[in-house]
């Protein structure tokens, strides 16, 4: 029991650095990209764990192994935070569709939803800027000549991107009352270029 009570306030150790790193680097440093800002985080967050788990003495009935196993927690924990609170805040249509019926009183017509998402949320959060800027960091893209071009890692993820899309996404998938398949082959009925290619 005392070794399942230290691991427990090791772990409180790490949570409480990881809170405040990430709050620390999102308040007052550079973030090019939530998703890779919020990994980094928790990184040092681990780092200054494990520093704390294998220099205190109050830590030393816990084995190697133990301290190890941890550690390995910490890092797993670390990422589950860094997609699922961060960078889901960040990108998710569906927050933004809570926050935006709040703002507006709690309601907004079903009929003018295409408004909003054109008019008032790709501006508001900056949605092309920030994808591009995503995109560059990545290294998925570059832009050159006012052209924005996929790079050969780009090509494979778009590649692996569209396979996993049509074989593994759901076939029958609840769409606004009717089960569909559109999604896993968005582009099948061929819009027709409006000539922005380059």
């Amino acid at each position: 029991m005392i070794k399942v009570w230290r691991a427990g306030v090791a772990t409180a150790v790490f949570l409480l650095a990881l809170l405040a790193v990430h709050w620390v680097h999102v308040r007052f440093l550079t973030v090019d990209v939530v998703l890779y800002s919020a990994l980094v985080d928790g990184l040092v967050a681990c780092l200054v764990g494990a520093a704390v788990l294998f220099g205190a003495r109050w830590f030393w009935p816990l084995s190697i192994f133990e301290k190890f196993q941890l550690c390995l927690i910490w890092i797993l924990a670390a990422y589950a935070f860094a997609i699922s609170v961060p960078t889901v805040i960040d990108r998710s249509l569906s927050f933004y569709i809570l926050e935006k019926l709040d703002q507006r009183g709690g309601g907004i017509r079903l009929d003018r939803f295409g408004e909003v998402f054109v008019d008032e949320y790709m501006p508001e959060h900056r949605l092309v800027q920030v994808r591009l800027t995503e995109q560059l960091a990545s290294g998925t893209i570059l832009i050159e000549d006012d052209c924005v071009r996929l790079t050969g890692r780009g090509e494979r993820l778009a590649a692996f991107s569209r396979f996993y899309r049509l074989h593994f996404l759901p076939r029958n998938r609840l769409l606004m009352g009717e089960h569909s398949d559109a999604l896993i082959d968005p582009f099948r009925d061929g819009v027709e270029s409006p000539g922005y290619e380059c």
